[in-house]
């Protein structure tokens, strides 16, 4: 399970820390995608292929939008591997669609993790009053 917010400087060369928490639960590397935010989102391998063995074996038996989806999280996958030092190394294509530079945000999000820009994080971070609406939706669900 990967919890927790924490902050990191990302070098010249696109690679970014990651917490020596998340660094046990990541023993065949990761998968670095876009999913809905604007921030890269990691999964275990496993995971991955757990959510993408679910997907429609031909993609022309699945509607537009479906193909839409999968063209989008698909085509901005990418494989990396942790190195010595607890970094991985962020493709510049998805650095640059979710405008990570100098510094990013790492957040726990369960199974996987995601991975943010620090001012557009700062800007998306639910407040007090936030969590108190979605705890009520939680609630509703019931």
């Amino acid at each position: 399970m990967f919890v927790g917010e924490y902050e990191y400087k990302v070098d010249n060369k696109g690679r970014l820390p990651l917490p020596p928490r998340f660094r046990r639960e990541i023993e065949d590397g990761l998968v670095l995608t876009m999913v809905a935010d604007n921030c890269i989102t990691a999964y275990t391998k496993a995971d991955w292929n757990k959510m993408t063995a679910n997907q429609a074996p031909a993609s022309f038996l699945v509607s537009d939008k479906e193909r839409r989806i999968n063209r989008f999280i698909f085509s901005n996958a990418n494989e990396v591997n942790i190195d010595n030092q607890g970094r991985i190394a962020l493709p510049s294509t998805l650095r640059e669609r979710c405008s990570i530079s100098d510094t990013a945000v790492v957040l726990g999000t369960n199974n996987c993790f995601e991975i943010w820009n620090t001012a557009q994080w700062q800007k998306e971070r639910p407040s007090a009053d936030d969590a108190r609406q979605l705890m009520e939706i939680l609630e509703e669900r019931k």
